[in-house]
């Protein structure tokens, strides 16, 4: 862990460091946006399993109001046009998401709790795992999730922080997060923080 540390504080006193606490703070800012602008965001996460975050934000741009008004067979069309590459399933989920609006809505307002937050998430919409469970809550200000895909693992494995693992189980999943976790105490950060820090190593970007 000590020379990825290391590289990460080196980090911290670079530009890279002044665009991720702009991103953060951005992604902070959407807790007083309106429900459909967070239920817009949840589409946008439904959309990037399998697909590349760059495509998936130019398409998400370009849907717009389509989330939250047309019609599954519609929003199917809609995405072909966009060239998304998973119309039909994607579109079933978001429909299906959309239905969940006004119970979403009650339980970011009420919950004291990330955990059941994030499980209360994965337990009712589709297409939304624990991976993007947490990319939506942090892309919408809660910070204490990590986002774990396999730029991510490739990291930690390339550190020999974990072992990669054959298939990300739910008890893998928190297992590679309390690695996380505490590797953002060691070094002053949020998981969300991390996670970008992360991927800019992994990638050479910052998205979303």
């Amino acid at each position: 862990m000590e020379g990825l540390v290391k590289t990460i504080i080196n980090l911290k006193g670079t530009e890279i460091s002044d665009i991720i606490n702009t991103r953060i703070k951005e992604f902070a800012a959407f807790k007083e946006e309106s429900i459909q602008s967070i239920f817009r965001e949840m589409c946008f996460c439904i959309m990037t399993a399998n697909c590349g975050a760059e495509k998936c934000i130019e398409i998400h741009q370009r849907m717009e109001e389509a989330f939250l008004t047309l019609n599954e067979s519609d929003l199917v069309k809609k995405f072909k046009e966009c060239g998304y590459r998973f119309p039909n399933i994607r579109s079933s989920y978001i429909i299906n998401a959309r239905s969940f609006i006004t119970d979403l809505e009650q339980i970011l307002n009420q919950s004291n709790s990330d955990d059941s937050l994030r499980d209360w998430i994965v337990e009712h919409i589709k297409g939304l795992g624990y991976k993007e469970a947490s990319h939506f809550l942090r892309n919408i200000g809660y910070d204490n999730y990590a986002i774990i895909d396999f730029h991510i693992i490739d990291v930690l494995v390339k550190h020999n922080l974990i072992e990669r693992p054959k298939t990300l189980t739910k008890k893998d999943y928190f297992e590679i997060e309390n690695v996380l976790r505490d590797m953002g105490r060691n070094l002053n950060l949020s998981l969300a923080e991390l996670d970008l820090y992360l991927w800019y190593l992994e990638t050479g970007k910052i998205l979303k």
